[in-house]
């Protein structure tokens, strides 16, 4: 089963290229900026494994790539792919094929993306590294570490890149916000972060998404948007991992027993905390704050920004209250960041410029996102345990 459409926790798009504020924007759309994609002379051939209604948003995103090309569709149904094909105004050149198997067969096809639920992740993925292709695979990577440790076996073993589809990871606000909270005399030592992504998801979808069922997407609010927090926290501190994970009071299930909204705390020997908090049943929030002992960073919406074409941040450092307790002395800064490309097209940009090292040079493939995809896994697996288990403390080995 394909993913439905409702609110995609990645599907609204956003931006790239870093600049700083007040750059002025291109008044082209990314589509006539990059309506053909003639950048590179042998781009990265990539296949579509499902018609999910996130696979619309990555579809665009590889054809907005300048290094990638988008030749395969495939899915259970020959239809459903050109049916695919057709709704998404995409080459007339490029193939619909039937079953999934027929994606991983193709000969010109060097990489895939696999938008599946999570259930059916382990299979798939292992069956195109087993064929050579690169996989760039949907978040939650698999409903708990020994699947992804499966996944990530097969593609070391096959010599094929890896990496989720975490996009804001690749948006050039997450490095300049980087920058900042590196930066010990302006933000000093992390000390706390508290992360939230949440969405109200209509009855439909209560009932009947995937990511509902446990058959489907058993972990629920904690594999689609939980997993976006988990991810903003372990990135604030450099990919170190808590200790320890405790899950909060109070999560909410339905009547299979899927979480539907959830939090926990994080914490680290040293001192340092972080609390998460993840619904289907909250209004819209997807927002960070990284907290350090002379700066404070604040962004609203850190998955996808508000707008395509640009993004922002907050950012505060030595402040204190004016004289009288009014107010504060400075006030927090603004940092708008102005890009020309996608952060999901920059993702494909990115995987691709990998593949085609370890295709045309015979690099190995990178391991650092197949790490940070398994430590994401490693604590949401805790979370999840933590809750199972009356909410006791769970200790993490990496």
């Amino acid at each position: 089963m394909e993913r439905k459409k409702h609110f995609s926790t990645t599907l609204a798009s956003s931006v790239i290229v870093s600049a700083s504020l007040h750059t002025p924007r291109s008044t082209h759309s990314f589509e006539q900026h990059y309506s053909i994609n003639t950048m590179s002379t042998s781009p990265i051939r990539f296949g579509i494994i499902g018609c999910a209604e996130i696979a619309r948003k990555v579809a665009r995103a590889i054809s907005l790539s300048p290094n990638a090309t988008l030749i395969a569709v495939g899915s259970r149904s020959i239809d459903k792919a050109r049916q695919f094909i057709s709704d998404n105004a995409l080459p007339a050149s490029t193939i619909p094929l039937a079953p999934y198997d027929a994606v991983l067969d193709h000969p010109s096809v060097d990489a895939v993306y696999v938008p599946l639920p999570t259930s059916l992740h382990v299979t798939w993925a292992v069956a195109a590294a087993k064929k050579g292709k690169h996989v760039l695979l949907e978040k939650p990577t698999a409903l708990c570490v020994e699947e992804l440790d499966v996944i990530l076996q097969a593609c070391r073993e096959n010599r094929v890149q890896f990496m989720d589809s975490t996009m804001w990871m690749h948006h050039p606000r997450t490095e300049k916000m980087r920058e900042l909270i590196t930066d010990p005399t302006r933000f000093g030592e992390l000390k706390m972060v508290d992360s939230i992504f949440t969405f109200s998801a209509d009855e439909d979808f209560l009932q009947n998404d995937i990511r509902v069922k446990p058959d489907l997407d058993a972990l629920g609010a904690l594999g689609d948007v939980g997993w976006y927090c988990i991810r903003s926290i372990l990135w604030a501190n450099l990919y170190q991992l808590p200790k320890t994970v405790v899950a909060l009071h109070g999560p909410i299930k339905n009547n299979s027993g899927v979480l539907l909204s959830c939090g926990a705390q994080l914490l680290w020997p040293d001192g340092r905390s972080a609390t998460l908090n993840c619904s289907f049943l909250a209004h819209l929030t997807m927002q960070m704050t990284v907290i350090g002992t002379k700066g404070v960073l604040h962004v609203t919406d850190f998955v996808i920004p508000y707008e395509e074409g640009k993004a922002s941040f907050g950012f505060v450092s030595d402040a204190g209250f004016t004289e009288l307790v009014t107010g504060w002395d400075p006030v927090p800064s603004k940092h708008e960041v102005i890009a020309d490309l996608p952060q999901e097209a920059r993702m494909v940009r990115e995987f691709a410029r990998l593949v085609k090292l370890i295709k045309e040079e015979g690099k190995e493939p990178e391991t650092k996102w197949p790490e940070i995809s398994r430590k994401t896994q490693l604590v949401m697996d805790a979370v999840k345990k933590s809750v199972d288990n009356g909410f006791e403390p769970v200790e993490i080995i990496g």
